[in-house]
């Protein structure tokens, strides 16, 4: 899911995305009165053509600059673009420029994921798995880091594994391993699917929103990163989980009293094994799977995955669906799995609205974000901000250009915690950049979602990395050590893919 909290423990508190971005509303909106305006001309597509920005007059006065401030979160959600002077405002007639498809989109597959968790099937699936696995060491972390990075990269899967912790630790440790390897196989399992997110909604659903290309736009680049870094980060958490199965006294956490003996027993303590899957279980799990396999097969441009060309007619049986239908198929989908769990009207109800209040949160990050945007474009700055950076990527080579937004990704993913809101803040600028460049734009989304998830592997302002130390007990300064080697690794490898793909496209 989206939108790690921030940590809670001791000390001063990061603050909040919402909080981030009403203070960088502010702050563009006085911006805006000192950077000049100015305008690139448009080819047919909209795009704007490289060479081409001049000054021009935004034609605001002061009260329609704090209008603009006062209804960005409005124009955030529903701001109509005028098609004749471009401007953005809630009574105007145009093509829709606020978020509500991808806001109603959030909120439904809040309501979706909320109903799957509601049946028990998804932590009994997962719990099971582990169970079943318990006497394979280097397999049973296989395959939770395989599932974790599974739901990873198709939902974003990641402050749910908080719960796994009371599962996982014990099994570990019964095999002779320490608490860093259980912390390394969730948060390291989950990150590795949400830093390749193929079609995760709250990383490359909003960025390829925000970008003005399709959700499968660079599902292959994505999907074969995702294949590769996975294997990557299983066989480094393997080989430290085997090191310290040998040497006990390589354990970078160490063990604390009764690690070592009491292990066993709180992994089984039954001696034999969890409730299996019950038929509804297994009925609900079914439809999770294709929910999420339909969904992927909705938004893939077959046509140009499959020749390679990107102006290649659709075939007949392409969907080519996007936010508004993906909602529904939500929505849809949350109504079918709690009749299959035989949830009741009443709980139904209840838990959908539940689910869909519990995803408000990167909802209205979304909303916020696309509201300084809309400042942005109607004090007519975007573009100049634009052509400011046009000059360091002209003549730049594709590889290199993908390369760097990833790393200039890398501070605002810190500065700017909700995936969301980074895409929605940096994909204006971002996109049209990659035009100049002679780069996909889908390499751009793929390049600033890994920047996301590769600084989300550490940072210690997310609950999935805080949040799951301190659950595992493990010293979050051991853990960055533990995770130091890979994270350098995975920097490496990020660079390569990006560079590879802006290559070739």
């Amino acid at each position: 899911m989206e939108d790690p909290a921030p940590s809670r423990g001791p000390g001063p508190r990061f603050p909040s995305a919402l909080t981030i971005l009403a203070i960088v509303t502010v702050a563009v909106w006085i911006l805006a009165f000192v950077i000049p305006s100015g305008t690139y001309d448009r080819n047919a597509d909209g795009a704007p053509v490289e060479g081409t920005y001049h000054r021009v007059d935004s034609g605001q006065s002061f009260v329609d600059r704090l209008n603009d401030l006062f209804l960005s979160p409005v124009n955030g959600l529903y701001g109509i673009q005028d098609a004749r002077t471009g401007q953005v405002g809630p009574s105007l007639a145009g093509e829709l420029y606020g978020s509500a498809g991808v806001f109603l989109f959030v909120l439904a597959i809040g309501a979706f994921i909320t109903v799957v968790f509601a049946t028990g099937a998804l932590d009994r699936g997962i719990g099971l798995l582990a169970h079943r696995l318990r006497a394979r060491g280097a397999l049973l972390i296989a395959g939770v880091m395989t599932v974790f990075s599974v739901l990873g990269t198709v939902e974003g899967f990641a402050e749910e594994t908080l719960g796994f912790y009371g599962l996982i630790v014990p099994l570990m440790l019964a095999l002779g391993y320490d608490r860093l390897v259980a912390t390394g196989t969730i948060i390291v399992g989950a990150g590795i699917g949400v830093l390749c997110s193929t079609v995760n909604p709250f990383a490359t659903g909003v960025a390829s929103s925000a970008a003005g290309i399709s959700l499968g736009d660079g599902i292959v680049l994505r999907f074969v990163m995702w294949v590769a870094l996975t294997a990557v980060s299983i066989l480094y958490v393997v080989h430290y989980a085997r090191r310290v199965q040998r040497d006990p006294s390589r354990s970078l956490s160490g063990f604390l009293p009764g690690d070592r003996e009491q292990a066993e027993a709180e992994a089984d303590p039954a001696g034999g094994g969890p409730p299996e899957l019950t038929r509804t279980h297994q009925v609900v799990l079914t439809l999770l799977t294709l929910v999420f396999a339909f969904m992927i097969f909705s938004v893939v441009p077959w046509s140009s995955a499959l020749t390679g060309r990107a102006d290649a007619t659709p075939y007949g049986w392409e969907l080519g669906w996007s936010f508004p239908q993906l909602a529904a198929l939500f929505l849809v989908a949350a109504v079918l799995v709690g009749v299959a769990a035989r949830l009741g009207e009443a709980a139904l109800s209840s838990t959908i609205i539940q689910g869909a209040a519990d995803f408000i949160s990167p909802a209205l990050v979304i909303v916020l974000a696309r509201g300084v945007t809309v400042i942005m474009n109607n004090a007519r700055i975007t573009d100049t901000v634009l052509h400011s950076i046009e000059g360091a990527v002209r003549g730049a080579p594709s590889a290199l250009f993908a390369v760097l937004v990833f790393v200039v990704n890398l501070p605002l993913a810190f500065l700017i915690p909700s995936t969301s809101g980074h895409a929605t803040l940096a994909m204006p600028i971002l996109a049209p950049l990659a035009d100049f460049a002679g780069v996909s734009r889908a390499v751009v989304v793929t390049a600033w979602q890994a920047a996301s998830g590769w600084m989300n592997l550490w940072v210690p302002t997310t609950a999935v990395t805080i949040g799951g130390v301190a659950l595992a007990k493990v010293g979050y300064n051991k853990y960055l050590r533990f995770v130091a080697p890979l994270l350098a690794i995975l920097f490496v490898l990020i660079c390569a893919f990006v560079a590879v793909g802006a290559a070739f496209t």
